[in-house]
C-alpha cells in the first residue's frame, strides 16, 4: 500500500501524539468469572498504557523520533506513567501534571483460555482539554500528528493547525464523540473499532461503511482493526484485507494488539 501524500520535511519529530494516557492494571484470571463469584487471579502487574502514549512508545522503539503531548495527575500513577515514557526516550516537553487530577486509570481483565479482555476505566475531566488551551504550538512539530478524539474541541484546533503546516493527521477512534463529524474533515488516516464505521454512518456492512466514511469526510486512508480476523482498510478505492495469525503457544493477553497495528501502519 503507498500512502497518498508525501510526508513534510525539516521536522523536528517524525510523530507528534496528543491524547490518551493510563496506568494498566493487567489481571490474568484462568477464566472470566461469572456474576457474584470469587476466584483466584493468576498474574497481576502495573504498566503504562493509553492509545496514543503506548503508541508513541512502539513508534519510538522502532526508531522514529516521537513527542507525547497530555496531561497526567499529580500522584504516584502519575509519575509512573511520566517515568514510562521519559525511560523509552519519547520527549515530553509538551506534557503537563495536573494539580489535584487522578491519572486516568484501567482495571483490565484477562481471560487466560483466549487472552481476550474487559477494561474497567476512568479518566479524570480535570486532565480533559478544551479548544481554548488547545496547546497547538506543538501540532506541527512532526511529520504526522496522531491523536485521539476524547477531548474532540481541542483535537479539531490541534488538526487545523497542523493541515495548514501540510502535517498529516492520523486519528485512533472507537467511538462517536461530540464534536467528531466537525473534526474528520480534517484528518488524513482514520484507523478505527470495527463498529465505529456503522456507528457513524449508520452503514451496517463494513466496507460500505468505510467507503460512506471516505465520500462523508474525504480521509485518504480508512480503516478498521478486527481483532482476530486482522483488518480491513480502504486506500484509493482499493481495500486491502489482512487476516489474522496464529500466535504460537496461543494468544495470553490481546492488550494493546490495536495500539501495535496503529504503530505498525504508521511507521509503514
Amino acid at each position: 500500500m503507498n500512502f497518498p501524500f508525501t510526508l513534510p520535511e525539516n521536522r523536528k519529530f517524525d510523530v507528534v501524539g496528543f491524547g490518551t494516557n493510563a496506568v494498566d492494571y493487567l489481571i490474568q484470571v484462568p477464566e472470566y468469572p461469572s456474576f457474584n463469584s470469587k476466584i483466584e487471579l493468576s498474574e497481576y502487574i502495573q504498566a503504562a498504557g493509553g492509545e496514543v502514549a503506548t503508541t508513541m512508545v512502539g513508534l519510538q522503539r522502532l526508531g522514529l523520533k516521537t513527542l507525547y503531548v497530555g496531561r497526567f495527575g499529580d500522584d504516584q500513577e502519575g509519575d509512573f506513567g511520566l517515568r514510562s515514557l521519559s525511560e523509552e526516550w519519547v520527549d515530553i516537553s509538551f506534557t503537563e501534571q495536573i494539580k489535584g487530577a487522578r491519572t486516568q486509570i484501567a482495571f483490565i481483565v484477562i481471560d487466560r483460555r483466549s487472552g481476550e479482555r474487559t477494561i474497567i476505566w476512568q479518566r479524570d475531566k480535570l486532565l480533559a482539554y478544551d479548544e481554548k488551551d488547545a496547546p497547538t504550538e506543538a501540532a506541527a512539530l512532526g511529520k504526522v500528528l496522531h491523536f485521539t478524539p476524547h477531548d474532540a474541541r481541542a483535537c479539531l484546533q490541534m488538526a487545523r493547525k497542523a493541515k495548514a503546516e501540510k502535517t498529516i493527521v492520523s486519528v485512533d477512534v472507537d467511538n462517536v464523540f461530540d464534536g467528531i463529524e466537525e473534526l474528520l474533515p480534517h484528518v488524513d488516516i482514520l484507523i478505527s473499532s470495527s463498529d465505529f464505521p456503522e456507528k457513524i454512518t449508520g452503514i451496517k456492512d463494513q466496507k460500505e461503511s468505510l467507503r460512506e466514511l471516505t465520500a462523508r469526510f474525504g480521509c485518504k486512508i480508512v480503516g478498521m482493526t478486527l481483532g482476530e480476523k486482522g483488518s480491513l482498510i480502504l486506500c484509493e478505492n482499493e481495500f486491502i484485507e489482512t487476516s489474522g495469525f496464529e500466535v504460537p503457544n496461543d494468544c495470553q493477553d490481546t492488550t494493546g494488539a490495536g495500539d501495535a497495528f496503529r504503530v505498525g501502519l504508521l511507521y509503514g
